[in-house]
Parts: structure tokens; C-alpha cells; sequence
């Protein structure tokens, strides 16, 4: 009798592998399936970060909450293994409704955490449990608008006087410790650069200097004024020249003589070329009044010390 053939390892392990194959496949599918009821089944707890959302009070309301509040707290939930792997932190917020109520300390509850729709976990703790809340009086009060210049004219040129806004003054609303505390508000800077003579308008903005804090308006009219550039230089002692009569004679005889002129112009003149003179007019023979004195210098502002003398003429 003839023996069977020896079977090789390889050829025992492939035998072994594809002998009622159909079943073993079928065997494998439903032990899966059982291995995942039972694992989903079972509870895991997770902690996550979540936002906090804050409903504030209105503006129109007399209570302000001041100081910093958390963007973002902990959270400890428990729930299903396939729930807990779903769940994901950006759908997940704990939200408080400040817009009524004004409570110091809020103590952190189940109820405050919206989840997705379907989704159906336990919420066991909170990290902080806790959060203390600092409230302010809201207070209006007016502050004035303060305004700055960069930059500077054309050759020649110069800004006249301070910058004024239009209206002077702000209505800053917000918390009582931070309105008091303000000197003014600022409005952005005016630049100048390159400009020549004339009046030039421009509507700048008012700066926002805390979030907390309503301004009105929240930007005015601010106009700056551009001139020529003048300088000042004093004349002294000069002698009154009298004007429509031969024969005359002033009390004080001299005068001081201030002159406002562009640089240039100033730094050109020699006291012999000022000349202040008094105009007499009257007909009469004989006489005395007080006449203004005049100076004229193309270009230039004029003003004598004294403004008036006493002029004599006659016999």
C-alpha cells in the first residue's frame, strides 16, 4: 500500500488559511461588530477646554463690568467611548447671561454648557469652578479733545496759534474709575507738511483709548491756520515826524517802535528808514491835540510806544 504524500509547512499554513474560508470571514465580521457594542458601550471621561461666553449688560445700562473675565475654562464630561471620541471643543461653549442680573461670584453649573445638537455627555466638573465678577457705575462726563501737529509748513511758513476741535469737548460713558482718571482725549495728529498761507479744515478721528469707553463724537473738525513766518525786532527813541503844518512840535518828541515783519525784512532795516509821524489836518492858526502815530513798512506790522502823542503848532 502506497503512503500518503508529505504535505510541506507552507502548503499545511495555506491549507489551514483558506479551508472554509466563507466561514472564517463571516466569524471575523461578527466578532468585530460585538468587540464595538461592547466598547462603545462603556463610559470614558474626558476633559476639555470650551469657550466662555459672556452676555453683557446693555449700554443703557447703569452697571458696567470691569476687570478681565477668562476666555476659556476646563471641563470634565463622561459618556459613552464613541460620544466622547465625537465630541469636539470648538462645538462646545459655557456660557453666562450677565445682561439682567449683576452678581460679585458665579459658580459654574451643568446647565450653562451648550452642546451640540445629538451629542449627550455628562458635565462632572469645572476648571475653575468658580469665577468672581468686579462691577462699576457707569458715569457720562465731558473731557476735553485735545489735538497735536506733525510735521512742519512750507519754507517761510509757519502755524498760527494752538489747533482747536470743533465741538472743544467729548461725552466719554464707561466705567466710573476709568472716565475720572482721564485728562483728554486725543484726536489724531494734523499734518502740516508742506503747507503755505491759508486756513485748512479737516475732520480727524477722536482716539479710542479703552475698549470699555463710549466717545461722542468720534471725530471732529479741526482747522489750522498757516501763516508767514514773522519775526519781531524794537526800534527805540525814534524822533515824530509832524505831517500837513510847518512848524510843530509833539510831547513825548520820540517814540519806541515795534515791528512784525517776515525775517528777511526785519533783518534789512536800519532805524533811519522808520520814520513815525503824526497828520495834522486842522486849518486853525494855532492849536494842540492828540494824534495817533503811524509807522509804514511795506510788509510789516507796526506798534509805538507810546500810540499817542500830544502835537502843538502855531505862532
Amino acid at each position: 500500500m502506497k503512503a500518503p504524500p508529505v504535505l510541506s509547512l507552507f502548503e499545511r499554513l495555506q491549507t489551514a488559511l483558506t479551508e472554509n474560508l466563507n466561514l472564517k470571514i463571516l466569524s471575523f465580521s461578527f466578532a468585530l461588530v460585538l468587540y464595538s457594542l461592547v466598547h462603545g458601550g462603556q463610559d470614558s471621561r474626558r476633559s476639555i477646554v470650551v469657550d466662555l461666553e459672556v452676555g453683557l449688560p446693555p449700554e443703557s445700562s447703569d452697571r458696567v463690568l470691569v476687570g478681565s473675565l477668562p476666555q476659556s475654562i476646563r471641563i470634565f464630561v463622561r459618556g459613552s467611548n464613541q460620544t466622547i471620541d465625537n465630541l469636539r471643543a470648538s462645538a462646545v461653549s459655557v456660557q453666562i447671561d450677565l445682561t439682567r442680573l449683576h452678581p460679585e461670584h458665579v459658580a459654574f453649573e451643568p446647565k450653562m454648557v451648550r452642546l451640540p445638537d445629538g451629542i449627550s455627555v455628562e458635565v462632572e466638573q469645572f476648571d475653575p469652578p468658580t469665577i468672581d465678577l468686579r462691577w462699576e457705575q457707569r458715569i457720562v462726563r465731558d473731557v476735553p479733545i485735545q489735538v497735536s501737529v506733525v510735521g512742519t509748513p512750507a519754507d517761510g511758513f509757519v502755524v498760527k496759534g494752538p489747533l482747536l476741535a470743533e465741538p472743544k469737548w467729548a461725552k466719554v460713558r464707561g466705567p466710573q474709575s476709568d472716565v475720572m482718571t482721564l485728562q483728554f482725549i486725543r484726536a489724531d495728529a494734523f499734518d502740516v507738511r508742506g503747507l503755505t498761507e491759508g486756513a485748512y479744515p479737516r475732520n480727524l478721528t477722536v482716539e479710542r483709548v479703552n475698549p470699555r469707553l463710549r466717545i461722542d463724537p468720534t471725530s471732529v473738525i479741526v482747522t489750522a491756520e498757516v501763516t508767514r513766518e514773522v519775526s519781531e525786532r524794537v526800534f527805540q527813541k525814534l524822533p515824530v515826524s509832524i505831517v500837513g503844518i510847518p512848524k510843530g512840535k509833539t510831547t513825548p518828541t520820540e517814540v519806541d517802535v515795534r515791528l512784525v515783519c517776515p525775517p528777511d525784512i526785519v533783518r534789512s532795516l536800519r532805524p533811519e528808514q522808520i520814520v513815525p509821524q503824526v497828520d495834522v489836518t486842522s486849518k486853525d492858526a494855532a492849536g494842540s491835540m492828540a494824534l495817533h502815530v503811524q509807522v509804514r513798512i511795506d510788509k510789516c506790522e507796526a506798534y509805538s510806544t507810546p500810540r499817542d502823542v500830544v502835537t502843538r503848532w502855531g505862532p
